[in-house]
């Protein structure tokens, strides 16, 4: 909602929508699913929180006793790579988002690219999304 009206998400918006995310993962994952999740994980320490849950994020997400071994996922981070001037061209032409155009300078400024040690590969928004596909695939062989 707050998107939809201009507004940029900080990091007390985004970081319990990530401790569920991965707590879904962790479920997907334990019932032996390969799991595909698409979202915007800007900050390696959302990242973070995607493998680690909880135990990932600052202080302040976690009110609970942590565990002693908390679950981790195994993440693949597919970083798709572009240029703002792309990124804009594409943004604008969906319709029916509920991210406005005006957001997406919020959204470079956020952004951490992954980097070692991190489990990454990095993929240019200018291929087609058959190669694009192809490379993920390759990665996970």
């Amino acid at each position: 909602m707050k998107m939809a009206k201009g507004i940029p998400l900080n990091d007390q918006d985004r970081i319990p929508w990530l401790c569920n995310l991965h707590d879904i993962l962790l479920s997907d994952v334990a019932s032996r699913q390969h799991v595909i999740l698409a979202c915007s994980a800007l900050k390696k320490a959302y990242r973070d929180i995607l493998i680690r849950g909880k135990d990932g994020a600052p202080p302040k997400c976690d009110d609970s006793v942590k565990e002693e071994n908390p679950a981790e996922v195994e993440l693949l981070v597919v970083h798709l790579s572009g240029s703002f001037e792309i990124i804009s061209g594409r943004l604008l032409k969906r319709t029916g988002h509920f991210m406005p155009p005006e957001l997406l300078q919020s959204q470079f400024d956020t952004l951490e690219p992954p980097s070692a040690p991190e489990n990454f590969i990095q993929i240019s928004v200018d291929k087609s999304l058959s190669e694009i596909i192809a490379t993920i695939v390759e990665s996970l062989k």
